[in-house]
C-alpha cells in the first residue's frame, strides 16, 4: 500500500498547534457554548439551576465536571424541537435515527454548522489519505440518517468527485466501483463484506480495483477486521467517527499515517471520559464512557453528552489532539451471560481466528432450562461448506471463544449468503431472552 501521509502544509494550523493553544481555545470556545445552550435550550437552564452551577462557574476546563450530564432520553425527552437552541426558521437541516427503541432522535444544524460539519468531514477524508480531485463512492446510507450526506458535503468541500450511491444493490455497487474507478469508498465495514463477496461471485479480485483507501464508521469493528478488509482489497482501512447526537461523521477520524486511534478534532468537542457506574472523571488512559460537549454548535448544542461507547483518552500522535481508542463496544450493547461480559466485537475477533468461517456472523441469545445460552450463527468460507469442514470449523471456534472469554457457545455453521445481510449498520444480537 502506498504511503498517504499528507504533506503538513495541507493541514488546518490547529491540528499542529501547542496544547497550550489548543486549551485556550476550548476554553473560550467552551465558555461561550455553555452559555449558548443555558440561554436558548430551557431543560439545560433548568438542568443547570438544579445542579446549582452557571456557566460563568467554568473558570478552567476542568471544571466542566461540575456541571450535568445530557442523555439521549433527553433528547426523546424533548421531542422533536425542544433542545434547539435557535428558532426553528434558523435550522437548514434536520436528521433522525430510525427511532427503533422509541421516539425518534431529531438533530438539527443551522448555515453555520453544515459548513463546520462540511469542514470536518473534509479534514476526516484528508486524514484518511484523500486529496482534492479524487473519487468517492459514497455508499453510507443517504436520508434522515447522518452518514451519506455527512460524508457527501465533506467529499465536495475538500474538493473530490462524489459518487453517491448509498447502500443497497450490491451488484451495481461492483459495477460502478469497476467502471468509474474511485479512489476512496466511505462505507460501513459490515456492508464492505457484502461487497466483497460480491467481487468475487462475478470472479474479479477485490484487489485489483482502483480503490486505495476505505473509510469506515457507524459501527464498532476491530483491527482484527481491518486487517482482513485490508487483505482483501490491499487498501487502507481507515475508521472514522461520529454520532448525530454531536454532529454525525466527521467528529474524530484516524489518521493513514499512524492509524493507531481517532483523533478528536478538539477544537469542536471536547471529550472526557467517566466511569459508567459513578459518573466520576476518569484520566486520561483509563477505559470508561465517552462524553462531549460540543464548543461550536449552533443549532443543537450538546453539554456532556453521554454517548455509551467505551474506549480511552490517548495522547496525540500524527496530531497534536488526543486519540480515542478503537471504539469496540457500548455499555449498551453489552451482552452480560451467565454473569460474563461480552461484546459482539470480541466474538469477531474468535472467528476471524477460523480459516474456514466468513466474517458474516449474528449472535442470538435464548434460554434452555432458566439458564442463558449463546448461539453463534456464522458462514462456512468459500471452499470450507463440506459437512465435515463445517463441524470443525464449529469446534475450533467454541474453543477459540471458550479459552478467550470463558462462555460457552453453540455454534452454527450455515452455508455462504445464510447470515442476514445489511447495507447499513449491522444488526449483531437478536435477544430473545425474554421472548416466551
Amino acid at each position: 500500500m502506498e504511503d498517504l501521509a499528507p504533506h503538513p502544509g495541507d493541514l488546518d494550523p490547529i491540528e499542529k498547534a501547542s496544547h497550550d493553544e489548543l486549551q485556550a481555545l476550548q476554553l473560550e470556545r467552551l465558555k461561550w457554548s455553555l452559555n449558548h445552550a443555558y440561554e436558548n435550550v430551557p431543560l439545560f437552564k433548568s438542568r443547570f439551576d438544579e445542579k446549582g452551577v452557571h456557566p460563568s462557574d467554568l473558570n478552567t476546563l476542568s471544571d466542566l465536571a461540575k456541571f450535568p450530564f445530557t442523555t439521549k432520553a433527553d433528547l426523546r425527552d424533548q421531542y422533536p424541537f425542544g433542545l434547539f437552541a435557535v428558532p426553528r426558521d434558523k435550522i437548514l437541516r434536520i436528521h433522525a435515527s430510525s427511532g427503533t427503541t422509541g421516539r425518534p432522535t431529531v438533530v438539527g444544524y443551522t448555515a453555520n454548522d453544515i459548513e463546520m460539519w462540511s469542514h470536518l468531514v473534509a479534514r476526516s477524508i484528508r486524514a484518511s489519505g484523500g486529496r482534492p480531485g479524487d473519487i468517492i463512492h459514497v455508499a453510507y446510507g443517504y436520508g434522515l440518517f447522518t452518514g451519506g450526506l455527512g460524508a457527501h458535503y465533506g467529499a465536495e468541500k475538500l474538493g473530490c468527485t462524489v459518487v453517491p450511491v448509498s447502500g443497497g444493490m450490491t451488484e451495481r455497487q461492483v459495477t460502478l466501483l469497476q467502471d468509474l474507478k474511485p479512489r476512496i469508498i466511505m462505507v460501513t465495514p459490515s456492508y464492505l463484506l457484502s461487497i466483497i463477496d460480491e467481487f468475487r461471485k462475478q470472479g474479479i479480485d477485490p484487489r485489483d480495483s482502483s480503490l486505495a483507501v476505505g473509510i469506515f464508521g457507524a459501527e464498532p469493528w476491530t483491527n482484527a477486521m481491518r486487517l482482513e478488509i485490508e487483505e482483501a482489497f490491499d487498501m487502507h482501512a481507515v475508521d472514522i467517527y461520529g454520532l448525530s447526537e454531536i454532529l454525525g461523521p466527521g467528529v474524530a477520524n484516524e489518521c493513514v499515517e499512524t492509524k493507531d486511534g481517532l483523533h478528536i478534532w478538539e477544537d469542536h468537542f471536547y471529550p472526557e471520559i467517566i466511569d459508567p457506574e459513578t459518573g466520576e472523571v476518569l484520566p486520561d488512559g483509563e477505559v470508561g464512557e465517552l462524553v462531549f460537549t460540543t464548543l461550536t454548535k449552533e443549532g443543537l448544542p450538546m453539554v456532556r453528552y453521554r454517548t455509551r461507547d467505551l474506549t480511552r483518552l490517548l495522547p496525540g500522535t500524527a496530531r497534536t489532539m488526543r486519540r480515542m481508542e478503537k471504539v469496540t463496544g457500548r455499555s449498551d450493547d453489552m451482552i452480560i451471560l451467565r454473569g460474563v461480559n461480552v461484546f459482539p466485537t470480541q466474538i469477531e475477533v474468535q472467528i476471524l481466528k477460523c480459516d474456514g468461517l466468513s466474517p458474516h456472523f449474528q449472535i442470538e441469545l435464548g434460554k434452555l432450562n432458566r439458564l442463558d445460552v449463546m448461539t453463534v450463527h456464522v458462514e462456512a468460507a468459500p471452499g470450507s461448506t463440506s459437512s465435515d469442514q463445517r463441524q470443525a470449523s464449529a469446534r475450533e471456534l467454541s474453543h477459540h471463544i471458550k479459552s478467550a472469554l470463558g462462555i460457552s457457545a453453540k455454534i452454527d455453521v450455515a452455508e455462504p449468503g445464510q447470515v442476514e445481510r445489511s447495507a447499513g449498520k449491522a444488526k449483531r444480537v437478536v435477544d430473545n431472552r425474554s421472548k416466551k
